[in-house]
């Protein structure tokens, strides 16, 4: 990770990611890692579950949270993973875009929407950090503003990049360098 929250595909701590690409199907697709259901396996040991949009509100239902005494609205978030070993959710938005539209005030959410989650996850005594996956478009001078206002309010920003380590998931062997 390089000062400032951004990643890159070529450091060891994690692995590259397409923005087309669904989480699920890519862990699946790196050594080691399995998804059935919603639950991860890395080397057929329960590291996390994987949740997106309405499965959340479904896991949370199964855990005895209602969603609607700690929030107004549902979020649906692009993924979401709760990495067991840290006890942490991980909202993971991924943002791709080849043109200036609503993509570009959405980045200017995640304080907002982070707050949110932690409220909904309180009752369980998850911790929630919140990510965005952003393609080569948002390193655009134009957006310097917003990379630093979601680093100032405690989230985070990769670039084509699923950060492992810093989930606190194995990285795959065959991806070390």
């Amino acid at each position: 990770m390089k000062k400032g929250g951004t990643g890159g595909g070529n450091t060891i701590t994690g692995l590259k990611y397409e923005a087309k690409v669904d989480l699920g199907k890519f862990l699946n697709e790196q050594d080691g890692y399995e998804v059935v259901g919603v639950e991860v396996y890395y080397n057929h040991e329960h590291v996390a579950n994987l949740f997106k949009k309405h499965g959340l509100y479904k896991y949370l239902s199964d855990k005895g949270v209602d969603w609607k005494k700690h929030i107004s609205s549902q979020l649906l978030p692009d993924n979401c993973i709760y990495v067991i070993v840290n006890n942490t959710v991980f909202i993971i938005e991924v943002k791709h875009q080849q043109i200036g539209g609503s993509v570009d005030e959405k980045l200017q959410t995640c304080d907002f929407k982070k707050k949110q989650y932690t409220k909904l996850f309180a009752e369980l005594n998850y911790k929630v950090e919140y990510i965005y996956i952003l393609d080569d478009w948002f390193k655009a001078d134009k957006y310097k503003d917003v990379r630093d206002y979601i680093i100032s309010v405690g989230c985070h920003y990769y670039y084509n990049y699923i950060p492992l380590q810093e989930l606190g998931l194995p990285v795959p062997a065959n991806n070390k360098k």
